[in-house]
């Protein structure tokens, strides 16, 4: 039954049917599938509202995807932009609402490929750091698409580094306005999503000065079009920075700003305030201003590296199971290549990847609502762990899922490399997600703060947030695994995890304090601790991701074979990370040599075991074939046939080459009389 749902819900074959070896694969899996996909959507009725979103968007002509791969980067932008005003139409239509369950489903459907992005950010910002008055005020307009807004915090010398701005916003107390300024040009805006020609409002982050004195970035909204004929306003210098290796839709901007005044309310100011006679008021945390962007990379972990994995895992098995290439035995017909071990080695654990990571998302997702509940009752004191959490997170999950996607997309062969296979736009997309909202290596030496402060703390015996308790935990001895099949059980490499973990954190904590007692300045001595605090950080998400794997999968019901092949999974993506990082765990002898061995036996052991499921895994994601867009990965296999049919539609074949009458002839001509 559970196939047939899921076939029913599939695009379906032109083609002539599905490809015998991708339908050998999905005729005995040891999971249901339809309940595989049930609990990653959080409930079967969830997985109805998804698949009842996906059907509504694909279902409209105006959502096609169609021949995009042959299409210009004004076409894009016109094609995103006409997306994203009919889509407001298909909201109303569809009585869907921005709270209701259907609404987080349009992303996915629409594949991202859609403009003004930024508006959701614009209202995010407002609905988080504006007062009362500047909600009811800017929401509704905002909802109801009389302004289109974007989010200008990059500048051209500064990114991550907030602190760093440059733009400025001076109080003038006899206007009562604020008059922004872009002081030079390292100081101009430059990235924000549909800031090039679309938007007509911005949240601009500037330093505030009030009476000659610097109170800190601050956000600002700032009307840059005029909402008649979008034309720029006055003292505003704008447009799109050109061409990008992806997001070709977007039209991420630059902006610069000359005595720009805006009125003394525009300052968001839920939790800073100016007031009329310039005194400067603070309520709460000064990083409050940062809670915004906590959240977008909590959302981007999962909309821009994690469903692109899943993307790119689907794509790569069933292409792999198609593709059949050179002799296992001899005397027999070539193989499929996903019977080689070292292509199950190259594809199998970023499949168990892509499984912990949608389940380390739900934990940063359920710690951020909690946190952010907190603020609302104007606490403040998880915000230090939010920050630290969706900073670390952000950089390991992108970090890898853009490696592991390029793998996938090598692992194809030649035909991962063109267009068609849907690979190289999911590589160069995700590439984009280890660089904007914080580039990684600058989040990771965020998070290592947060930890190395803790460490110190959980040393000193004071409280720290549940999540880093482990620090203060007494350190465990030699690892006890007797033979390989004690490395399946999770009791045994959580802990060798954990115990990686404090060591790398605690060592470096060592470093850098001997360092400072030894006369070096904080800051040197934090600079030269910098390369073991990234590997200190690196070992602590990969600690809390493997643990919360396996505590997840403790929690599964036993039916339906769900729990025992997530526990597979849970067991190729610990035993992976240590088989990829033996000198981690071999470093002071926790894990011996001949342990080492018993790992990597456990490790080849199990990807055996998933290869008997890789497709049927790779369905649970329940991707249809045109939210794939790939000649490759299509649900029916027919890879050869879609690959020649979608290679006919290119501009190439279907006009005249203007290159012949212009070199070619002449040049062919020029000896013809010879001939």
């Amino acid at each position: 039954m559970a196939l047939r749902e899921t076939r029913k819900y599939s695009q379906g074959s032109a083609l002539g049917g599905v490809n015998p070896d991708l339908a050998s694969e999905r005729q005995t899996p040891s999971f249901s599938v339809e309940k595989l996909t049930a609990l990653l959507d959080g409930g079967e009725e969830n997985t109805r509202i998804r698949r009842a979103v996906v059907e509504a968007i694909e279902s409209d002509p105006v959502f096609s995807r169609e021949n995009q791969y042959f299409q210009s980067q004004n076409e894009k932008y016109e094609a995103a932009v006409r997306k994203a005003v009919h889509l407001q139409k298909k909201v109303r239509e569809m009585g869907w609402t921005e709270n209701g369950p259907e609404f987080k489903y349009i992303y996915r459907a629409l594949s991202g490929e859609v403009a003004l992005l930024l508006h959701t950010i614009f209202m995010r910002s407002i609905s988080v750091l504006g007062s009362d008055k500047q909600i009811a005020k800017w929401i509704p307009l905002a909802m109801q698409y009389q302004l289109i807004g974007s989010y200008a915090q990059t500048e051209l010398g500064h990114g991550t580094y907030l602190q760093g701005l440059e733009t400025t916003a001076v109080f003038d107390i006899a206007t009562q306005e604020f008059i922004l300024n872009t002081p030079q040009i390292s100081a101009m805006k430059w990235w924000p999503g549909d800031m090039g020609r679309s938007a007509t409002h911005t949240v601009v982050f500037a330093q505030l000065y009030v009476r000659g004195k610097c109170y800190g970035v601050h956000p600002f909204i700032v009307q840059i079009r005029s909402l008649w004929d979008h034309s720029l306003c006055p003292g505003i210098t704008a447009g799109d920075i050109g061409p990008k290796m992806s997001f070709e839709h977007i039209d991420n901007g630059y902006l610069m700003l000359q005595n720009v005044r805006v009125s003394r309310e525009n300052m968001l100011s839920k939790f800073c305030e100016v007031r009329p006679d310039g005194t400067y008021v603070r309520r709460g945390s000064q990083q409050i201003n940062y809670l915004t962007m906590t959240a977008v990379r909590v959302a981007l972990i999962s909309h821009e590296a994690v469903i692109p994995l899943m993307k790119a895992c689907t794509i790569a098995i069933r292409y792999s199971v198609v593709r059949r290439q050179s002799k296992l035995k001899p005397g027999e017909e070539e193989a499929k290549i996903l019977d080689f071990q070292t292509q199950q080695e190259k594809l199998l654990p970023h499949l168990a990847a892509a499984y912990a990571f949608h389940f380390i998302n739900n934990y940063l997702q359920d710690l951020f609502n909690r946190g952010y509940e907190e603020i609302q009752r104007e606490n403040f004191n998880m915000l230090p762990e939010l920050h630290a959490f969706s900073s670390g997170f952000k950089a390991i999950v992108t970090q890898y899922c853009a490696s592991a996607v390029e793998v996938c997309l090598r692992a194809c062969g030649g035909h991962g490399y063109s267009s068609l296979s849907g690979l190289p736009s999911l590589c160069t997309r995700i590439l984009a997600s280890c660089i904007y909202e914080g580039e990684n290596t600058v989040l990771f030496l965020q998070t290592a703060r947060f930890l190395i402060k803790c460490f110190i703390a959980a040393s000193a015996g004071h409280p720290v947030p549940p999540s880093v308790t482990y620090l203060a935990a007494v350190k465990p001895g030699k690892c006890p695994a007797k033979s390989k099949f004690d490395f399946l059980s999770p009791d045994i490499y959580t802990q060798a995890y954990q115990h990686a973990a404090v060591r790398l954190i605690s060592s470096t904590a060592a470093k850098l304090q001997a360092l400072i007692q030894s006369g070096v300045k904080k800051h040197d001595a934090w600079n030269e601790c910098t390369v073991q605090l990234v590997q200190a950080v690196k070992a602590h998400c990969h600690y809390i991701t493997v643990k919360n794997f396996a505590e997840t999968v403790e929690r599964l019901e036993t039916k339906g074979g769900i729990q025992q092949i997530m526990k597979h999974l849970c067991h190729l993506f610990a035993l992976h990370g240590i088989f990829s990082n033996t000198g981690v765990f071999l470093h002071d002898g926790h894990i011996s040599g001949a342990q080492m061995d018993m790992v990597t036996a456990s490790y080849l052991d199990l990807l055996a075991v998933i290869r008997k499921d890789a497709v049927p895994l790779v369905d649970a994601f329940d991707f249809t074939d045109k939210t794939l867009n790939s000649a490759l990965g299509s649900y029916d296999g027919q890879v050869y046939q879609r690959l020649y049919e979608w290679a006919q539609k290119s501009p190439t074949n279907t006009q005249m080459n203007p290159a012949y009458e212009k070199y070619l002839k002449p040049l062919l001509h020029k000896k013809l009389s010879k001939l």
